[in-house]
């Protein structure tokens, strides 16, 4: 074989091997970004439910302030 020939064999065999390793890391990073995917959606879940949660609470809030001052339970 030429040395052209030779050297183009080499690239050839270099440039499939580094093709095969980039598939196989585009596997693992669609992988990645779909776990990812879902855990914002359950943090964004979980944010909803905390944003739920105190409306909730400040809601009771007022109803306890409003029944303490009915019965004149509030100093001042």
């Amino acid at each position: 074989m030429p040395p052209d020939n030779v050297t183009n064999a080499l690239l050839l065999e270099h440039l499939k091997s580094i093709q095969a390793k980039l598939a196989e890391h585009d596997g693992q990073f669609l992988s990645i970004a779909s776990r990812l995917t879902a855990l914002e959606g359950h943090v964004s879940a979980l944010v909803q439910r905390s944003v739920g949660r105190n409306v909730e609470i400040t809601d009771l809030v007022r109803r306890v302030e409003r029944i303490e001052r009915r019965l004149d339970l509030v100093d001042g």
